[in-house]
């Protein structure tokens, strides 16, 4: 009695099945047009609008569709389901009137009559943006700040200006973004102190609106040089400085001294440290994070910048991701200084290596390689007071979206300054 209930069952439910996929298949036969959509009322968006309609009474309706054409003679199309009651429209590149027209679709693609909307959006994300953009001097480079609330896709144009060798050089490089707020760095402008840049800025959205070009200003970028490892000395682990301990980095293949003699880990050479998830003090029970490792530079100097590189461990023939900006490896730290006056540490400052996104594993390898770049004072470039002694805090990992202490490994620290009078 059982199977004979089940067979009925089965049938009934592939025949809805069958039914809901014809709604959507093409009929080429039909060339009757469905109704026209009636409009309830439109919301104004930024640089947009959502649309809010009863649908016609017609069987095969797919759904309602938008058009309307820009002031560049583009048109952009569009979508949202039958079973949707609105549709939001995007791309307007004022607060100036648009018409856009909607329309009801059948499966066949036969279309209503139109309904003509006048809309007025609210002001466009790219020129928000645009509004934003703050342009700063940074270590033979500068760097521009922007925020996004909309957290829309723009491109930012960034021309820039300078004076090198006798001639005059313009380039300009684009960066792309959706975050809520960004920073982006051009790097590499090795100028002298009366070679200036003179930055200037626009936007782009996705719908091919773009602001002009906007000045900037003009900038004197700030000079720092590598300051050399050679007489960088580290204390043993779990001797103390000020009451913190040197972590204890010589677990495995790792060790301690790797991390300040100028080789990077390329999968191959296993050159990183590693605490075998007892870095705080070596002791298993004083736990792995936050580690600190404690660099005396040797002499006194005044420090610009930290460059951190990771452990890879991504293979012989290095052309894999392996570690880079995952587990293992330190993705938050702080930075301190030693003050001789005080015979405290002073906090520099709080860094999280933000992980790339978009990138093929080559890219990571190349990104990785490079090592990750912080500012001593992120919003306001410059140097530290002089000190002898650094101090290097492993806070969280890259697991678990930066909560976890599972950061066992770092593979280089290179520090930036220059020489305190």
């Amino acid at each position: 009695m059982k199977n004979k209930l089940i067979i009925p069952i089965l049938l009934l439910m592939l025949a809805a099945a069958c039914k809901k996929q014809d709604r959507f298949e093409t009929e080429s036969g039909d060339s009757t047009p469905p109704g026209k959509v009636v409009l309830k009322e439109y919301t104004p968006l930024y640089g947009g609008a959502r649309f809010f309609y009863s649908i016609p009474k017609d069987e095969d309706l797919l759904g309602i569709e938008a058009v309307y054409t820009n002031k560049s003679n583009q048109s952009f199309t569009f979508m949202a389901s039958y079973f949707i009651d609105s549709l939001d429209v995007y791309g307007f590149g004022s607060i100036d009137e648009y018409t856009v027209q909607l329309y009801a679709v059948d499966r066949s693609g036969n279309k209503s009559e139109p309904l003509d909307v006048k809309v007025t959006p609210l002001e466009p994300a790219y020129t928000r943006v645009a509004k934003t953009v703050q342009a700063k001097a940074g270590f033979s480079s500068f760097f521009l700040d922007w925020q996004n609330e909309l957290e829309q896709n723009v491109n930012v144009y960034v021309e820039y200006e300078f004076p090198q060798g006798g001639t005059n050089r313009k380039l300009t490089t684009v960066f792309s973004s959706n975050l809520p707020a960004d920073r982006k760095f051009v790097n590499d402008l090795f100028l002298g102190p009366n070679e200036k840049v003179n930055v200037k800025v626009k936007v782009e959205d996705i719908y091919g609106n773009m602001t002009e070009f906007m000045d900037k200003g003009t900038l004197s970028l700030l000079e720092d040089m590598k300051i050399p490892k050679q007489s960088w000395t580290i204390p043993n682990p779990n001797d103390s400085i000020g009451g913190v301990p040197m972590m204890f980095g010589n677990g495995l293949e790792g060790r301690s001294l790797k991390v300040i003699d100028d080789i990077i880990d390329r999968g191959d050479n296993l050159n990183f440290l590693h605490t075998q998830s007892r870095g705080r003090t070596g002791k298993s029970s004083d736990g792995n994070m936050p580690w600190n490792f404690i660099i005396d530079l040797g002499g006194y100097y005044q420090i610009s910048r930290i460059i951190t590189t990771q452990r890879h461990s991504g293979g012989l023939a290095n052309v894999s991701r392996g570690q880079y900006y995952r587990t293992e490896n330190v993705g938050i730290y702080r930075t301190y200084i030693w003050d001789d006056a005080t015979s405290k540490w002073d906090t520099v400052m709080q860094y999280t290596i933000p992980v790339p996104a978009g990138l093929t594993e080559l890219e990571f390898v190349k990104k990785g390689e490079a090592g990750d770049m912080a500012y001593m004072y992120p919003d306001n470039p410059q140097y530290t007071k002089p000190t002898r002694k650094f101090r290097f805090e492993a806070v969280k990992g890259f697991s678990g979206n930066y909560t976890l202490d599972d950061a066992n490994c770092l593979s280089e620290i290179t520090l930036y300054g220059k020489k305190a009078q």
